[in-house]
C-alpha cells in the first residue's frame, strides 16, 4: 500500500520527468500493471522517464531508447528495436503439425540445421527453430515446411532485451570478471 501511495504523490503534479529505480517490485501483475500504464500515459502526454531495472521484461515493454549497464559500463546504448535489428540471426522458430514427425524431423534435419526452440506452443506437432545462411529464403523455407504439414507458426526470432544483455557480457569477457 505504501509503494502505491509513494508512486500516486510521485506523479500527481504530472512532472516532466520522471526516474524510478524498479518501480515495479513488490507489486503483484495487476497493480504492476496499473502502474505501467500509468508511466505510459505519462511518457505519451510528454514527460521524459528514466527507467531503472533489472527486470528485463520490463524494458521490453516500456523502453524505446535503452542503455544496458553491467558493472558500471555501458554495454548497449541506442533504440531498441535498431539494436534488435542488429543482431538478427536469420533464425525461424517453427512449429509444423504433421503426420508420422519423427520421418518430417529427419526430412528436414536433412535440409535445414534444425534445434530445439524456447518457443512453446498449444499444439501437437514439431516445434523447432531453423538457422538459415545468408542466402537462404523463409520464403523457401516456409515452401518447404508447407510439403511436410500446417505451419502454424513461423516467426524470426529476435533477440530480446535479455538476450542482448547476456550476449554482450559473453562476447565481451573482460565484463564478467
Amino acid at each position: 500500500m505504501a509503494q502505491k501511495i509513494q508512486f500516486v504523490v510521485t506523479v500527481l503534479h504530472s512532472p516532466k520527468l520522471l526516474i524510478f529505480d524498479e518501480p515495479f517490485s513488490g507489486f503483484d501483475p495487476i497493480n504492476a500493471q496499473v502502474i505501467q500504464q500509468e508511466i505510459l500515459r505519462l511518457r505519451d502526454e510528454g514527460a521524459t522517464v528514466i527507467f531503472s531495472t533489472h527486470r528485463m521484461e520490463s524494458v521490453e515493454e516500456l523502453c524505446d531508447h535503452i542503455a544496458l549497464v553491467h558493472q558500471s559500463k555501458k554495454i548497449l546504448d541506442g533504440n531498441l528495436n535498431d539494436i534488435k535489428r542488429q543482431h538478427l540471426s536469420n533464425r525461424y522458430a517453427i512449429g509444423l503439425a504433421c503426420e508420422q514427425s519423427e520421418k518430417v524431423q529427419k526430412a528436414l534435419e536433412g535440409q535445414f540445421d534444425l534445434s530445439p526452440t524456447r518457443f512453446k506452443s498449444v499444439y501437437q506437432g514439431l516445434q523447432f527453430s531453423v538457422q538459415l545462411s545468408e542466402n537462404e529464403s523463409p520464403n523457401a523455407l516456409l515452401h518447404e515446411l508447407g510439403k511436410h504439414g500446417l505451419v502454424y507458426h513461423f516467426v524470426a526470432e529476435v533477440p530480446t532485451a535479455n538476450d542482448l544483455f547476456v550476449q554482450s557480457i559473453q562476447q565481451n569477457p573482460t565484463l564478467t570478471s
